[in-house]
């Protein structure tokens, strides 16, 4: 009897073990395996960058008193003319902005020595009968400068506007006292376009800006890195360079250039830079457009994006009637250019069960969610054989709704990422770099074996102002 009762206890623990085994049933469905996606390279439409070069008088004054020195003009030939004629730079030029009648001008003081030897009298039967004087003297010639662009360099037509004797000695002939710049300035006329010509090639020399500007493109064009962790590199690679004409203001002149150009976001390794010196041509235009267009991406790891995704179901229970199942963990990878999310669970079912759908953006809430999400093929089959009811699309369409997740903080860092280099950053000596973003434009989602990459952009104004050419 005790025997047929403890036979009979074990049978009712052995049918309430398998009745409640039975309540929780296993799924094993077959994984997904991930793909492997290559990196992207993602190219943008065409954007221009400001380059507002500020030249500073006082730089082309240093320029120009470096390159213009010493003996500026030597008339040795005493026969044609009676009249020998040396001039000299004495002391430093000195370049300002003339307001003048016909507009903004360089004016350039230039002081002078001249050394002179005149000669009087005359050749009679053969026999000399002259006689010569050598006569120092200081002036001062003033000059005027309109300035143009040509082939990279500032290009002036520069006019002599008066020459001022500082002294003026005298000499006697035929008996009479005549003052000396009475017999030179006739004279000045033989070395005016020489002294014309050297402060205008002595400006062209000196402000020969191309190698300047393109040391200053050339560091700009290097791929910066946005992301370490992420690898994301922003790349701009030039198509054009333009140019306006110099305009003098106040102490400088402003030369306002821009940049066509592709700014593109690349993943992966450092990529090589685009820029080529011998293929930028520098082309003149009447007016640089200011806006230009950034492309960013904002790339999320399947592992960031897995535990934002499995945070949105904590505490929540998904079921028909008294079957319900709870998610426990969230992973997701990307499958033949869908997302494949497999979600852990635990309840009335135990294992793992497989989504797939496209990513999507919400624009409002700044939302990567999964358009068309479904079950995998594999899993929707053992769910219709062991649990019908967790098939059902009310059910699926409850879980969908937690299978998203915000990017506001990848946007927000990426913006601030690009933000770095539009606060006076300076790539170089002399260069600085400032701008200003607008509002962020969502443009499209893709995928890589690595990460989700939410590609954005952004309008705004760029300006690299080079300031002081040495």
């Amino acid at each position: 009897m005790l025997k047929t009762i403890s036979i009979l206890i074990v049978s009712l623990f052995a049918l309430f073990t398998v009745s409640c085994a039975s309540t929780s049933q296993k799924i094993a469905a077959l994984k997904p395996e991930p793909d492997d996606a290559v990196p992207l390279t993602y190219s943008s439409t065409p954007s221009y960058i400001n380059l507002p070069v500020s030249i500073k008088l006082k730089d082309i004054e240093n320029q120009t008193n470096t390159l213009l020195n010493g003996l500026i003009y030597e008339d040795n030939k005493i026969e044609d003319d009676n009249i020998e004629i040396k001039v000299w730079k004495q002391a430093p030029i000195t370049i300002t902005n003339d307001h003048g009648k016909e507009g903004e001008k360089i004016k350039t003081v230039l002081p002078l020595k001249v050394w002179v030897r005149y000669r009087i009298g005359t050749k009679t039967l053969g026999v000399d009968l002259y006689k010569t004087q050598e006569f120092n003297l200081n002036g001062v010639v003033t000059l005027l400068s309109s300035v143009s662009l040509n082939n990279w360099r500032l290009s002036s037509k520069t006019t002599l506007k008066s020459l001022d004797w500082v002294e003026s000695p005298t000499m006697t002939v035929f008996g009479k006292n005549m003052p000396v710049t009475y017999l030179i300035n006739p004279a000045v006329s033989l070395f005016k376009s020489k002294i014309e010509k050297s402060i205008d090639t002595a400006i062209e020399d000196s402000m020969d800006f191309k190698p300047n500007v393109m040391e200053a493109l050339s560091k700009i064009c290097t791929p910066i890195e946005m992301s370490e962790a992420y690898k994301s590199w922003l790349r701009i690679a030039p198509i054009e360079v333009y140019s306006t004409n110099p305009k003098l203001k106040n102490d400088s002149f402003l030369l306002n250039m821009g940049m066509k150009c592709n700014m593109e976001t690349l993943i992966g390794y450092k990529p090589e830079s685009k820029f080529e010196t011998n293929k930028i041509v520098l082309k003149s235009v009447e007016k640089i457009p200011e806006q230009i267009s950034a492309n960013i991406a904002a790339v999320s790891t399947y592992q960031d994006a897995s535990k934002l995704i499995t945070a949105n179901f904590v505490g929540q229970e998904f079921g028909s009637g008294s079957k319900k199942v709870k998610v426990q963990n969230v992973a997701v990878w990307h499958k033949e250019g869908k997302m494949v999310i497999a979600l852990d669970l635990l309840g009335d079912i135990d294992g793992t069960i497989y989504l797939n759908g496209i990513p999507q953006y919400n624009e409002t809430t700044k939302e990567i969610y999964f358009d068309k999400l479904d079950y995998v093929l594999d899993t929707k089959s053992r769910l219709m054989r062991t649990a019908n009811w967790l098939a059902q699309g009310i059910i699926l369409k409850k879980i969908e709704e937690n299978c998203r997740y915000s990017i506001k903080q990848n946007l927000d860092e990426a913006k601030q990422s690009m933000m770095t280099y539009l606060k006076n950053y300076s790539p170089m000596p002399g260069v600085f770099i400032n701008g200003k973003m607008e509002d962020i434009q969502f443009q499209k989602v893709q995928l890589t074996n690595q990460a989700i990459i939410a590609f954005i952009k952004v309008n705004g104004t760029i300006n690299v102002a080079v300031d002081g050419l040495k």
